[in-house]
């Protein structure tokens, strides 16, 4: 989260971080469902689609939603999920898959934030681990999101414009 909240932002926090917990025990309780379809070449919707069980079906996150454009931007930007707090005042979740970190997904994700005028939190939902055909590890996403996000918060020179970032991770790791 940024260095320094508002009033109003702690208590908006104190909302997002509830909404977060339920999808980490979400995550968690469908651990194997996730396992089973988090494979090479597998499509990220597989993943998306046992996430927007909680989100969507029992949150009232609205799923593919074109984010307004603010002033000055062009922009048709469509989060896999998004969650209206309050008028003017959201949450963005997008679920990656093998483009995390080699595409540049989660900092798309975090600048997607950062220019709507509607989100100001972020849930991030990427891999503990991508695998390869045979079945070995390729790489670790989870902990390099972690510390790709984690360096636009805690000091005002670095921050965005974006209150705070959840970063979870889903699947196994080895």
């Amino acid at each position: 989260m940024r260095h320094s909240l508002s009033a109003a932002e702690v208590s908006e926090l104190e909302r997002v971080d509830a909404l977060a917990a339920d999808l980490s025990d979400h995550l968690v309780d469908r651990t194997d469902d996730i396992d089973a379809v988090h494979i090479h070449r597998a499509q990220s919707m597989a993943v998306q689609r046992i996430v927007s069980e909680l989100l969507r079906e029992r949150l009232g996150f609205d799923e593919e939603v074109v984010i307004e454009p603010g002033d000055g931007f062009v922009t048709r930007a469509r989060p896999d999920f998004y969650y209206p707090l309050e008028h003017g005042r959201g949450v963005l979740a997008e679920v990656e898959r093998g483009g995390t970190t080699t595409n540049n997904h989660d900092l798309k994700d975090l600048w997607k934030a950062h220019i709507s005028p509607n989100a100001q939190h972020l849930f991030l939902i990427v891999p503990n681990a991508n695998w390869n055909e045979s079945g070995a590890r390729r790489e670790r996403p989870f902990a390099r999101v972690v510390q790709r996000v984690g360096s636009f918060f805690g000091h005002p020179r670095r921050e965005v414009d974006v209150v705070s970032a959840h970063v979870f991770g889903y699947g196994r790791s080895s």
